[in-house]
């Protein structure tokens, strides 16, 4: 049975974390996988809880970080040659950029047969200066290189590795989307609806309107911020926000709706109802989809956005910024409502057209299951991976 190590940046709570769960999981019996990973900023929500549920107890790495710091990286980087020693994998699989660059260049200098890394978004754009990205830019242009796949999550990502970044040629990138288990979209929506409704106190005549994510400043909640007071100014219909997620902007993001007197609460400190609700993380996100009316995203880059998967997959309507593969996952015009991040006034005019207009939010709701139920399902994720695994294999 071959063996495979992977490897993961931290267990956060999104699309890489359950994507090399499943990987993990269901991979057996073709593939033994051993799991190891970083440990998460502390503004982030800890999801060990996600291989955890499916049986994985994966290896934590405490040196491995986000953040750069020559010592952590050493250390961490000697931890994972002695893992790879010990487990003597035919392949080493990497996600996301530090798990890609410390395990790369561990497996490169042991000389394991097939390296293969996934990129689940970019730090090219928009989160650090331009000296700094080019570094980045550059580490993953030599460590391709020596790669003997990189798969990219989207068409899009594709194109962006190739002609945008010139990380490497095409022929060495293999197009595989993420995959999620969706079915609990579909499950009991009427339900989970009136009991997340009953519990954040949110009335059948308001329609409540969400963003998941982290708190960061890429995801850019300033601008859902700015929607939201621009669409209570400006319509006659009755909202709610709700803001689920934390991390490193919560004070800004509150600051910001203080400004704009925007009348907001902390619902884990007090559970009264506002206008604008933090709900801090939420473990059972399709009983946030079930309970919200719209969904949005505002970041100023994405990879795959899990979100708006799991938005289409509760058949609800979208309104977001058009960033990074953000058309692989949506259609436009009939899932959701793009505006270029440029644009902020369209953003904000496109969020009032879909709270005023009950026929659009309807219409955008109708194709989203059928949109994602087989290409984003974990099954063809598994079945994508196998066929890759054997061929490089062989």
């Amino acid at each position: 049975m071959p063996k495979v190590l992977r490897i993961i940046n931290r267990f956060n709570l999104g699309g890489p974390t359950y994507n090399v769960a499943y990987l993990t999981k269901y991979m057996a019996p073709e593939y033994e996988t051993l799991l190891i990973g970083g440990v998460n900023d502390k503004t982030e929500a800890n999801s060990e809880f996600i291989p955890k549920s499916l049986g994985i107890n994966p290896i934590i790495i405490p040196e491995m970080k986000r953040t750069l710091n020559p010592v952590n990286d050493i250390i961490a980087y000697n931890k994972i040659k002695k893992i790879i020693k010990d487990f003597k994998p035919d392949i080493v699989h990497t996600h996301a950029s530090k798990a890609g660059a410390l395990g790369r260049k561990a497996a490169l200098s042991l000389k394991t047969p097939v390296i293969i890394h996934t990129f689940h978004g970019f730090v090219f754009d928009a989160y650090f200066g331009n000296i700094k990205s080019c570094l980045y830019k550059k580490t993953e242009h030599i460590l391709a290189k020596k790669t003997t796949k990189i798969i990219a999550v989207s068409e899009n990502q594709k194109q962006d590795l190739i002609y945008k970044y010139h990380i490497c040629e095409k022929d060495k990138i293999e197009v595989i989307p993420l995959g999620f288990e969706l079915n609990k979209f579909q499950e009991n929506m009427k339900i989970k609806r009136k009991q997340f409704r009953i519990k954040y106190k949110i009335d059948d005549n308001e329609i409540a309107i969400g963003i998941i994510g982290r708190l960061v400043p890429i995801k850019n909640h300033q601008l859902f911020i700015k929607a939201l007071k621009y669409v209570s100014d400006n319509s006659n219909k009755k909202i709610r926000a709700f803001i689920i997620g934390d991390g490193e902007e919560n004070a800004n993001i509150k600051a910001k709706a203080k400004e704009l007197n925007i009348d907001f609460t902390d619902y884990n400190i007090k559970s009264q109802k506002s206008i604008l609700t933090f709900t801090s993380w939420i473990k059972d996100i399709d009983f946030v989809m079930a309970g919200m009316d719209i969904i949005t995203l505002t970041s100023l880059n994405e990879g795959t956005p899990v979100s708006l998967i799991e938005a289409q997959a509760a058949n609800k309507p979208i309104v977001s910024t058009n960033v990074g593969g953000i058309e692989d996952v949506v259609i436009p015009n009939q899932t959701a409502i793009l505006s270029d991040i440029k644009n902020e006034n369209k953003f904000l005019q496109n969020l009032l057209s879909v709270v005023e207009d009950d026929i659009l939010r309807s219409n955008l709701s109708k194709k989203g299951w059928n949109t994602v139920k087989n290409k984003f399902n974990y099954t063809r994720l598994i079945n994508d991976m196998k066929n890759l695994y054997n061929n490089l294999l062989n």
